[in-house]
């Protein structure tokens, strides 16, 4: 038999497809050549106060649309990244998922975090439209799903106003009455990050706890508290803290002190007597395994919109449970942001609960067509393709900005 008839004979034996798709993904392509990037949407929505909603809609020649969250701070920036990765990448397939990743990697190391938010919520649509192409959930590509719905704990931070105990006990009251058993605020937001005054640091830290205690007292014992110091610390101060807490019995406490140096968030780690949490702002794989391996906290969270995407959570979640610990994704995100995490969480072993964005605005769940499904505090997935989602025109156009 010659050498050409050999590898004929091999190849039939693998199998062409799967030999094909090893090479770059050009049988998906070749599969269905519309599946292409043919254009961007992008919807401002005007949230609140604390921020606002930044939505983008890829659409590929054969008519199908992928969804992506690129809230962020600083959404001018962000939109601008948005319009030049996804003309980079009109005409490519919704497949390429990788390739894109790889290409904007060079921009977003060096275009800082809206460029990260951007490419993160190009990555989203790319897998929502890839599911739809299919035929299939997102989560059935990344293998299948281990539960049917997510378990949410409701961040009140974004939505209470005023920010007192009242207004955070009347806001969480409002969360336990709604299904949810596990609430987060943040009660440190008013210290200046640095700041040096030492009364000043002592009165908000004693204002922040008594909205804590408020909130404690509110939920009972049988519910989970959640705290969120948002880096306003240093370690003395955070050590101090972590102390006052254990009366609370918290479910974990967030970000004590700023993320460098990682041996003050491993200091805080050793000393506290609950579980610590952390990594919303980390943008790399490479980051995220420094962080665990310094013993910074006992779960961690990356944030779908700035890690880079569902792939890149995927690759987290891994380091993560090959370090023993649990995944809670950040994200007081979207609808959308809520939906493609979801679809990751969905098929991770190490994953525990997902952030949920509460009372922000009473159109949330109408953003989305089917609207967005809440129940007893857990996300409830669809079986529908891609995300099961699609954009609900009429609320996205009402409320932009």
């Amino acid at each position: 038999m010659s050498a050409m008839l050999r590898r004929r004979t091999a190849l039939k034996a693998f199998g062409a497809a799967p030999l094909a798709l090893m090479a770059g993904g050009g049988a998906m392509a070749a599969a269905e050549p519309r599946s292409v990037v043919d254009g961007i949407e992008i919807f401002h929505l005007k949230v609140n106060q604390r921020g606002n909603w930044v939505i983008v809609r890829l659409r590929a020649a054969n008519g199908l649309t992928g969804l992506g969250d690129a809230g962020h701070a600083e959404d001018e920036v962000t939109i601008r990244y948005l319009r030049q990765f996804a003309e980079l990448w009109r005409g490519r397939s919704v497949f390429e998922i990788e390739p894109f990743r790889r290409a904007v990697a060079d921009i977003v190391r060096t275009g800082g975090d809206s460029a990260a938010v951007a490419a993160s919520a190009l990555e989203q649509a790319l897998w929502d439209l890839a599911g739809k192409a299919l035929g299939v959930p997102v989560y059935q590509l990344f293998g299948g799903k281990l539960r049917d719905t997510i378990p949410l704990y409701a961040n009140i931070n974004r939505s209470t106003v005023p920010r007192t105990p009242e207004g955070f006990a009347k806001m969480a009251s409002a969360a336990i009455a709604d299904g949810f058993r596990a609430i987060k605020l943040a009660p440190f937001d008013a210290i200046p990050m640095g700041e040096t005054d030492r009364a000043k640091i002592a009165r908000l830290t004693d204002e922040g706890i008594a909205c804590a205690q408020a909130v404690r007292d509110t939920i009972g014992p049988d519910n989970d508290l959640l705290i969120d110091v948002h880096s306003r610390f240093n370690l003395a101060d955070g050590l101090k803290l972590a102390e006052r807490f254990e009366p609370l019995k918290l479910y974990w406490l967030e970000e004590v002190t700023p993320a460098e140096p990682l041996s003050d968030l491993a200091a805080i780690n050793h000393a506290a007597k609950m579980p610590t949490a952390g990594g919303e702002s980390i943008t790399t794989v490479e980051g995220f395994y420094d962080y665990i391996r310094a013993g910074t906290v006992d779960i961690v969270m990356p944030d779908i919109k700035f890690c880079g995407g569902l792939s890149q959570l995927r690759k987290i979640a891994g380091i993560a449970e090959g370090a023993g610990l649990p995944v809670s994704p950040h994200g007081p995100a979207s609808p959308v942001g809520n939906a493609a995490a979801a679809h990751v969480v969905a098929t991770l072993p190490n994953f525990t609960i997902l952030e949920y964005a509460y009372g922000e605005v009473p159109w949330r769940a109408d953003l989305l067509d089917p609207p967005e499904r809440i129940g007893r505090g857990e996300l409830i997935l669809t079986d529908r393709p891609g995300f099961g989602i699609e954009l609900n025109e009429r609320t996205a156009a009402r409320y932009s900005i």
